[in-house]
């Protein structure tokens, strides 16, 4: 077998109802002939979309097969025993030229019982919002299953959900049963449990180019909500520069944001785990013993669990999320 190494991945594209250019304007990032770009899979191991390495020796390779061929050497041992051949994350930027959809998503127990699947914990950055941007996180009061049922049969389900105004550099954590829907105007960077499992709730009666409304899942929904209120669902950190700064730990992942003028070693001798790198502004170069790569805004690396200590170095500086499973 090849040696490992930071790994690059192509990026898969998708168009939806309410995305715009903002992967392509301000990402950077060529979606091609599509109409929009809603959301771009920078490394999936979901079965329908898996990722296919775009950089060195193992291009072409999907994920799936650098998992079944490297195991623990690729995510690390007690990730492999956890979830086998199935890559744990998924990373996304989206970007919401419109409302997404009022929307929930079902937990562990719940996705394993009903789709054979892990649950949907999930969580974002905001790398840009526009003006008077906003997105929905929670409940704003305390109800139950009722309550919740008859505000969205009387068409009023929005007086219950909790509104946030956003800025950049904003971070939510959403556990799977949280309610939520990206505003308008928001380009995110999301990192989340592997799984496609969404209970749309509520889709602002809107239509598609064939004038049909996207289906919706009531029922789904009921028992998957969690139907509590909570007093902050904003992540509250405090920005440094040049240091590791914590923002998210869950039994998921734990990502960290570093924003960085200048170089760092980052040794991971003492982490059973794959790291991912999500680069929301800047550049960086990651060097590594055998070689190095290049990462840019609005790309991703993945770092195996066989690699213990890289450089970033920089040029102008960079802020990047780094991902990881403890």
């Amino acid at each position: 077998m090849s040696a490992l190494y930071p790994l690059q991945f192509k990026t898969i594209y998708k168009d939806k109802i309410w995305g715009g250019q903002k992967i392509r304007t301000y990402l950077g990032k060529d979606f091609g002939d599509l109409p929009n770009c809603g959301e771009t899979w920078e490394i999936s191991g979901v079965k329908s979309d898996v990722s296919v390495v775009e950089n060195g020796s193992l291009a072409g390779q999907s994920l799936a097969d650098l998992l079944e061929q490297y195991k623990d050497q690729l995510v690390g041992k007690h990730v492999y025993d956890h979830f086998g051949n199935i890559f744990p994350l998924l990373v996304k930027f989206i970007d919401a030229n419109d409302d997404l959809s009022i929307q929930v998503h079902p937990d562990d127990e719940l996705a394993k019982k009903r789709h054979n699947s892990f649950g949907k914990t999930e969580m974002w950055y905001v790398i840009e919002a526009d003006p008077g941007s906003t997105l929905i996180a929670g409940f704003s009061e305390k109800v139950d299953e009722q309550i919740y049922v008859d505000k969205l049969n009387s068409g009023h389900i929005m007086d219950i959900l909790n509104k946030e105004d956003v800025a950049a550099g904003d971070v939510f954590f959403l556990p799977a049963g949280r309610v939520h829907t990206i505003g308008k105007g928001l380009l995110i960077a999301e990192i989340q449990q592997t799984s496609d499992i969404t209970y749309r709730i509520y889709d602002f009666d809107r239509v598609d180019d064939k004038g049909q409304k996207r289906e919706l899942h009531t029922e789904l929904a009921l028992a998957a909500n969690d139907y509590n209120v909570y007093p902050e669902y904003k992540t509250k950190y405090t920005p440094v520069k040049n240091e590791d700064v914590h923002l998210v730990t869950c039994p998921y992942f734990t990502t960290n944001v570093l924003d960085f003028t200048e170089g760092v070693t980052k040794d991971y001798s003492n982490l059973d785990s794959f790291v991912i790198y999500v680069c929301l502004e800047g550049a960086l170069t990651v060097k590594y013993d055998g070689g190095e790569i290049a990462v840019k805004m609005g790309e991703c690396a993945l770092i195996p669990n066989s690699i213990d200590k890289v450089e970033l170095t920089t040029e102008g500086g960079f802020k990047i999320l780094e991902s990881y499973i403890e």
